[in-house]
């Protein structure tokens, strides 16, 4: 990482986006204290609008329903394994 003071970012600043080209980040100081991040841009993931997917999404009619007898057969005790197992 290369650090460089204002005076010299504004100078040279054609010099250093190439080194930010090739993958370098730059760091540009005041009196020596870091105040900037020179870096490759990165473009931000595109988030897709409210009702983008419409159509495109199916869910079973029964989505919503009450679960509440989906473990019924759990309770069954005729049928678990003797104690022990």
């Amino acid at each position: 990482m290369q650090i460089v003071n204002i005076h010299e970012a504004k100078t040279h600043l054609s010099r250093l986006l190439e080194a930010v080209e090739q993958g370098k980040e730059v760091v540009i100081a005041r009196a020596g204290q870091p105040i900037a991040l020179l870096s490759a841009y990165q473009p931000r993931c595109k988030i897709a609008p409210p009702g983008s997917m419409e159509g495109k999404i199916w869910m079973a009619d029964d989505f919503d329903d009450s679960i509440d007898d989906l473990f019924d057969c759990l309770a069954d005790n005729d049928h678990a394994p003797p104690a022990g197992q």
